[in-house]
């Protein structure tokens, strides 16, 4: 199973990244692949924040913020919505 990547790790490789490609030194076939990493880690921070965005939602929307998740919320509110969790 693959790892999954923090926002803060996959946005500090991507700044990493742009700066690099910013630069302009690098040769074509190195800025493609720079370009292909990028995209990814870019699709990782969407992903992350969709996330987080998903549940706040869900938190907005329960008393006190915190409530027993049905099992299509568990999924979404993994282990930091559980109480006690």
């Amino acid at each position: 199973m693959k790892k999954q990547v923090a926002f803060e790790e996959a946005m500090k490789s991507l700044e990493a990244v742009v700066g690099k490609l910013e630069a302009g030194d690098v040769p074509l076939e190195e800025s493609i692949r720079l370009f292909e990493e990028g995209m990814s880690l870019s699709g990782i921070c969407q992903r992350r924040l969709d996330e987080a965005d998903r549940k706040i939602e869900l938190l907005l929307r329960k008393p006190e913020g915190v409530a027993v998740e049905s099992e299509d919320e568990s999924d979404i509110l993994g282990s930091e919505g559980r109480a006690g969790g």
